[in-house]
């Protein structure tokens, strides 16, 4: 058995901004967390698959140049080896909004095939960048990331982000994991779905392992009231923490 360090890895590049709160919302749930720079795993101080689970958080890495998330994605594709040990071992990876689009990216999502992408996050249908709170709808969908969610709605998640239309070639196998929600359903309306997804889905978890999720939305902003009107987002984390709790590690 691998000897995994009992810390949740934040893994960052130039330009994230978001591993502060990434870091907060772990907190928060009882998880201890290490803020990991990709630089740091180039150089071999650290090891991805040394840590009981990944989160990419958002920002604007390496500036978006050449499309969100890619650069970081082609860093990461490197340590392939040690992402395939990490799902092998049942180690769970989360990406947020711009570690959404570096996990589609890699090929993390939709079915574990790294470095084969096939969904993209493209530019958004008004394109334009879309700033606002979200209601996400969650499926029922068998993973621990929406555990005693399915069917019921999360209040109030910011959006920030101008690539966040899920390309979806016909015949790609995929799980959505959230879906941008009006009056309590699915929607594809705007604003309340801001970037013309299609049938509204707003994140997906793998489908092979069901370990794997990213999503365009911010549950790291919304962990708790007085400083956001929702902390409906800190149930993600908590099921994060529940999952990593029952493991005998």
């Amino acid at each position: 058995m691998r000897n995994l360090i009992k810390k949740v890895a934040i893994l960052c590049g130039p330009g994230t901004n978001c591993h502060a709160e990434t870091a907060r919302a772990l907190r928060l749930v009882g998880l201890d967390s290490a803020i990991v720079q990709i630089s740091e795993i180039l150089n071999g101080q650290v090891r991805l698959n040394d840590y009981w689970a990944l989160v990419i958080p958002g920002g604007f890495s390496w500036g978006d140049h050449f499309g969100s998330g890619r650069i970081f994605a082609l860093f990461l594709r490197r340590f392939q080896d040690d992402l395939r040990q990490m799902v092998e071992g049942d180690s769970p990876i989360l990406g947020i909004c711009n570690g959404f689009q570096v996990l589609t990216e890699t090929g993390l999502l939709p079915d574990l095939t790294i470095g084969e992408p096939k969904v993209a996050l493209v530019t958004n249908a008004l394109a334009r960048f879309e700033s606002r709170s979200v209601d996400l709808w969650v499926p029922e969908t068998k993973s621990f990331w929406t555990k005693g969610l399915g069917g019921s709605v999360l209040r109030r998640l910011p959006v920030a982000h101008g690539e966040g239309n899920p390309f979806i070639p016909t015949g790609t196998d995929i799980l959505p994991g959230v879906f941008y929600a009006k009056d309590g359903k699915p929607t594809t309306e705007y604003p309340f779905c801001p970037n013309g997804s299609p049938g509204g889905i707003a994140g997906l978890i793998d489908s092979k392992k069901k370990l794997v999720f990213g999503l365009m939305p911010h549950p790291e902003r919304a962990c708790r009231q007085g400083v956001h009107p929702s902390s409906d987002g800190l149930k993600i984390f908590q099921n994060l923490a529940d999952y990593l709790n029952s493991r005998p590690l």
